[in-house]
């Protein structure tokens, strides 16, 4: 950081009873009040070099003492202070960080070579040109420092050079950076590199005000040179500094009580990070919109602020992991930890352009297919996480199964795996919020292994043990049934409700039918008779077709020339 130090002499000021006096043989002739502080001082020393106190002081007898107040001053007394030791000739030390308040103030007294040569106010012009904007963490220190004087700093420039001096400096190629900068990515230390990475910048102007950091970044984009993931990770950065719960996976962090001024000025940082996100997909990540809309949620962000991050969410869904969806739930009236219905609206706007897209042939059905399958394996690994909330309601749990369409799901394995979890840590539900659990699995897509469980799964209602029984005769070679299954059916029926023990006559497989006769299940199927055990064989005489059961001694001859 550049260092400026103008005057020889030491400094003699000291304080008595709310006033600043300075150690001289002559006596005090100027008193400056500025609010509650009062300077006595010499005109002899401030009104060469100061236009306004000349232009004051005109009226009055020399051998009078003056008092003026400049309760008006930018800066205040400090900044005065440094105005007035330069008239007296001591020391005084400038940086970026009091540059802004000794510029603004020696402006406002008329500090000019037009006054006097050599004067303050040239002096400070020449180091912010020559130094100060020449570096980066200066442009950046300076720029932080007009946030207590926008009007002066705006009137005078210094807003817009020091921006102008960032941007440029944003846009040198990385090769070209040689200046200090703070980077403190996790691991990047540890090491070697031989260039700057190329979000170098991002770290030091999260520190700057919300406005300054939106002109920035404004200004920036306006080139039309830094790609949108840059820029995203330019408001990843600012959001986690300035959103203190942001990166807190824990459920605590949205449970703090804040002032309603601290929820103002985060509502006010998750519009304004919203409304600069790059229009382009992939510009930030998933993960970074999931967790912002279910920020936005809790600081109270506007209607249209959610609907824009839901939709932007919506668009790239299937890049989202598990862990990204994991959301705390905000309501105070609701016991479960995750938000689902935050992952519904998610995903509803997803299929909705899913959809849309299906029916518009904007992208190949390969495409297609394959972005509904990916979310549809994430939304049962995220049902798998959220099944083990024991505060999780049922229908919350089945709403957002029985979302995902279909043709989405190549495999059930998953979604199985996540009801037999729900029901694993909810043994109290009731028998029809089972069945309602189950209502979306369908056995045929289980996978033989996955199968084989259900059969034995003791926590399955008999209804799906009684499918997946079914469908595992169907894809079986010989049609028999394993011993092993034909137990658990049978223990399983000794408990069958009626309803139950009807469904099973239909499929044909009693709770107390043998291994054989349940293997016979598929032909009784396929041949459609409608009581006892039918055969079907096709007669000899290809013109003819032979219908035998076994439970009647009728047989039906059917000629083709009929």
């Amino acid at each position: 950081m550049k260092f400026m130090k103008i005057g020889t002499k030491p400094d003699t000021f000291y304080t008595q009873d709310g006033s600043r006096i300075l150690i001289t043989d002559s006596p005090n002739d100027l008193v400056i009040r500025i609010n509650n502080t009062s300077y006595h001082l010499h005109r002899s020393s401030l009104v060469p070099k100061c236009g306004l106190l000349r232009r004051l002081c005109t009226d009055s007898e020399e051998s009078d003492s003056v008092t003026i107040e400049l309760n008006d001053i930018p800066g205040g007394a400090d900044a005065f202070e440094l105005c007035a030791k330069f008239c007296y000739g001591i020391t005084i030390n400038l940086s970026a960080h009091n540059l802004v308040d000794a510029l603004c103030a020696s402006k406002f007294l008329r500090m000019s070579d037009s006054v006097e040569k050599g004067n303050l106010l040239p002096k400070l012009e020449s180091f912010f040109h020559s130094c100060v904007l020449q570096g980066w963490k200066d442009s950046i220190v300076t720029l932080q420092s007009t946030a207590k004087l926008p009007e002066w700093c705006e009137n005078l420039g210094i807003i817009r050079k020091c921006i102008d001096s960032i941007v440029e400096k944003i846009l040198t190629p990385t090769a070209q950076v040689s200046w200090s900068h703070t980077y403190t990515r996790p691991g990047y230390q540890k090491r070697k590199h031989h260039s700057v990475p190329r979000d170098w910048w991002t770290e030091d102007i999260s520190d700057l005000d919300l406005d300054l950091f939106r002109c920035i970044i404004t200004a920036a984009r306006s080139s039309f040179t830094l790609p949108p993931q840059l820029i995203g990770e330019a408001l990843h950065v600012y959001t986690c500094r300035w959103l203190p719960y942001f990166k807190s996976k824990s459920h605590s962090g949205f449970s703090v009580k804040e002032n309603e001024a601290a929820l103002e000025r985060h509502r006010r940082v998750v519009n304004t990070v919203v409304n600069m996100i790059p229009a382009d997909k992939g510009s930030v990540s998933e993960g970074f919109l999931l967790r912002l809309v279910s920020i936005a949620t809790y600081v109270g962000a506007s209607l249209t602020t959610k609907t824009e991050l839901i939709r932007k969410a919506g668009l790239q869904l299937e890049e989202a992991t598990p862990a990204d969806l994991l959301l705390p739930s905000q309501s105070s009236s609701h016991l479960h930890r995750y938000d689902t219905d935050l992952v519904a609206a998610v995903l509803d706007s997803f299929l909705m352009l899913w959809r849309r897209q299906s029916s518009a042939h904007i992208s190949s059905n390969s495409q297609l297919l394959h972005s509904i399958r990916k979310v549809a394996k994430l939304i049962d690994s995220y049902l798998q996480a959220v099944a083990q909330d024991v505060h999780m309601p049922v229908p919350n749990f089945v709403s957002l199964a029985e979302a995902v369409p279909d043709i989405a799901r190549e495999s059930h394995d998953r979604l199985y795996k996540a009801i037999n979890m729900y029901l694993k840590v909810h043994p109290e539900i009731s028998k029809e919020e089972k069945k309602r659990l189950c209502r979306s699995l369908d056995c045929q897509k289980l996978s033989a292994e996955v199968r084989a469980h259900a059969v034995k799964n003791e926590r399955m209602p008999l209804r799906t043990v009684v499918q997946a029984l079914f469908f595992d005769q169907e894809s079986s070679s010989k049609g028999v049934l394993s011993q092993a299954a034909s137990q658990v059916l049978a223990s399983r029926g000794k408990e069958m409700p009626a309803d139950e023990t009807s469904m099973m006559h239909k499929l044909h497989l009693g709770p107390a039918e043998t291994a054989s006769s349940i293997g016979k299940a598929k032909s009784m199927r396929e041949g459609g008779s409608q009581r006892g055990e039918e055969k079907i064989r096709t007669s000899s005489d290809p013109r003819k077709l032979v219908r035998q059961g076994t439970g009647s001694e009728r047989k039906y001859h059917a000629s083709r020339d009929r």
